[in-house]
């Protein structure tokens, strides 16, 4: 590759993870080196120090060499060994966790592995790196954090350093992402959950199984009540099954073959039986479906379902709301014919479109397909995919849909397009998901009598708005900085007391408000109006209200607008209008 020729930042991010490990064996001569890929903003490199404890401050002596590298316009050369040569090489250096890398390869049967030098240091890699480090510009990288991961992610082995490493383009870049994450830690779920009294975590009850408190519950509820009015308006109907099956129905399904490492296994006093805590919902509501005889005139059925859903996620993965170990989904399904497919699809990604506007996220659609080079991940044979994939593209070409495609994405089942939206600072999240599945009706053994008096096999389309409500919730909250829109807000009107001589009043303003289905809370605490002020701003109500002397005198209301210092008047009636006005339209 010659200089002037483009390289992608994949690379970039690649050549730069073999020079933090370059840096690091200068300084660290007897550190070992385990993996150090690319990954989304940058890079990483997994490391075992030994007795060395790192930290924080290391990473800048770790800059430094890495940019002094990247300066001296060093390449990258390329190198074959022999498997045997290569371990025996590792083995000799000490360098266990290579040593460990090439002999799995060894066992797949390869007989070669590739090496790539930059300046003293030599690697094993796969590659490919930039020609040479001049492709790297400098300022465009820096050192981000330490973190904790275990070789292999096994929690049974050793727990090595993490070394992360951001990299784009350009320093513009980086340094724009860098006040990302400033932003992003300010609205960090996690934190502002806490601080705005919306769910909790116990050690008692277990990682990943949150709490939510009254409030924390009252936007749950508001988020998966917007997606059952959706749904509800293009004929999906709400069921609810069990929480736990035996496993012989993930056994017909075929997720006790590819997905039973991520399930959580249920023991019975009385019963040798094996069941599980359902992953998803898909299977059970075959049975729905199977309960009775069905006819082409009862098709599309559509069904929808809220129930817990439980995967056996490692603790080291679980991350506030957004990676749980229980939740649910705003999960649906339709059994129909071949020729209401695209019917259906369209009606779907229409529900969808509409949700991401009230919530105010963009959003592009990822063409999720198979990877033909990996069928042992699927269900099903080529024929079927290459059906599913050229239907589902149908679908997007014919409506003039832009989309991206991205193989060995797809489920287990069936090809998918996902909704890959966006918050308010950019980031991206895979929430909205459209599947369309031949195989697990097949394996159930579904059926419906045609117009011609033949059995014939629906096809399933999976499908679900905003994914688990729970995620999205914990996406909402840094999404909105905690600032709900009113119709999510968890207390949409806040009455602070000026004294006690006035408490009674905003009893009976908090009545009215109540009685208008607007949720309301009043602060007649014994403490100063000003702090009481202070903790509604920081709740982030989007609505105030002081009752004194003057307001308990007024036919007025002095309301004081989230983010405004300064009061506005309106009447009581007028002012309940604007709220249910704003709740009815999602504002």
């Amino acid at each position: 590759m010659s200089s002037k020729e483009t390289v992608s930042i994949e690379v970039k991010r690649h050549s730069l993870s073999h020079l933090l490990a370059a840096a690091i064996k200068e300084l660290w001569p007897d550190a070992k080196l385990a993996i150090g890929p690319a990954i989304d903003t940058g890079f990483y490199y997994d490391v075992d120090f030994g007795e060395t404890k790192m930290s924080e401050s290391d990473l800048a002596a770790i800059e430094k060499k890495m940019a002094h590298l990247v300066k001296q316009n060093l390449k990258f050369e390329r190198a074959e060994k022999t498997i045997d040569a290569a371990i025996k090489q590792e083995k000799a250096a000490g360098e266990i966790y290579k040593a460990e890398l090439i002999s799995d390869l060894k066992t797949t049967g390869e007989t070669k592995v590739t090496y790539y030098t930059v300046g003293q240091f030599t690697d094993l890699c796969r590659g490919p790196h930039v020609e040479s480090t001049n492709q790297i510009k400098p300022g465009s990288f820096k050192l981000h954090k330490l973190a904790g991961a275990y070789w292999r992610g096994d929690e049974k082995n050793k727990m090595l350093t993490r070394i992360y490493g951001l990299a784009f383009e350009t320093k513009d870049e980086l340094d724009a992402y860098l006040k990302m994450i400033i932003e992003a830690e300010k609205r960090d779920h996690r934190k502002l959950g806490k601080e705005l009294g919306l769910f909790v975590f116990s050690e008692l009850v277990g990682p990943g199984l949150p709490l939510y408190t009254h409030k924390g519950a009252t936007i749950r509820r508001a988020i998966a009540d917007y997606s059952n009015e959706l749904q509800n308006g293009i004929g999906y109907e709400e069921v609810y099954t069990p929480n736990m099956n035996k496993a012989e129905l993930f056994k017909v399904s075929g997720h006790y073959e590819k997905y039973k490492e991520d399930m959580i296994r249920v023991s019975s006093n009385y019963s040798d039986e094996e069941y599980f805590l359902k992953p998803m919902n898909c299977p059970q509501h075959t049975q729905i479906y199977a309960s009775q005889a069905r006819s082409y005139k009862d098709l599309p059925l559509r069904i929808s379902d809220f129930a817990n859903l439980y995967r056996d996620e490692r603790p080291g993965e679980l991350n506030g709301l957004t990676r749980l170990r229980c939740f649910c989904q705003d999960d649906g399904h339709c059994f129909c014919r071949e020729d209401q497919i695209k019917e259906e699809f369209i009606s779907v990604l229409g529900i969808i479109k509409q949700a991401m506007a009230t919530y105010g996220m963009k959003y592009k659609i990822r063409l999720s397909l198979w990877d033909p080079t990996k069928p042992e991940k699927y269900l099903g044979d080529a024929a079927t995919w290459e059906k599913s994939q050229k239907l589902l593209e149908e679908i997007l070409v014919e409506n003039k849909i832009d989309f991206f495609t991205a193989v060995g994405e797809a489920a287990i089942y069936g090809p998918k397009m996902d909704l890959i939206s966006s918050d308010s600072l950019g980031r991206e999240w895979q929430l909205s998901t459209i599947q369309l599945d031949f195989i697990m009706p097949q394996r159930f053994g579904l059926e419906y009598t045609d117009s011609d008096g033949k059995k014939k096999t629906p096809v399933m389309i999976h499908r679900a708005i905003i994914g688990s409500p729970e995620r999205f919730m914990g996406i909402l909250i840094e999404h909105y900085a905690g600032a709900f829109p009113v119709w999510l807000s968890p207390t949409q009107v806040k009455i602070v007391s000026v004294a006690e001589a006035h408490i009674a009043a905003a009893k009976k303003l908090a009545a009215s408000l109540s009685a208008a289905n607007i949720r309301v809370e009043i602060d007649d605490a014994n403490e100063t109006v000003g702090n009481k002020i202070r903790k509604a701003v920081n709740e982030k109500v989007p609505y105030m209200l002081v009752i004194g002397d003057k307001e308990m005198n007024s036919p007025l209301l002095a309301v004081r607008d989230r983010g405004v210092q300064e009061t506005r008047e309106i009447a009581t009636d007028a002012f309940i209008q604007e709220v249910k006005q704003k709740i009815a339209a999602r504002l």
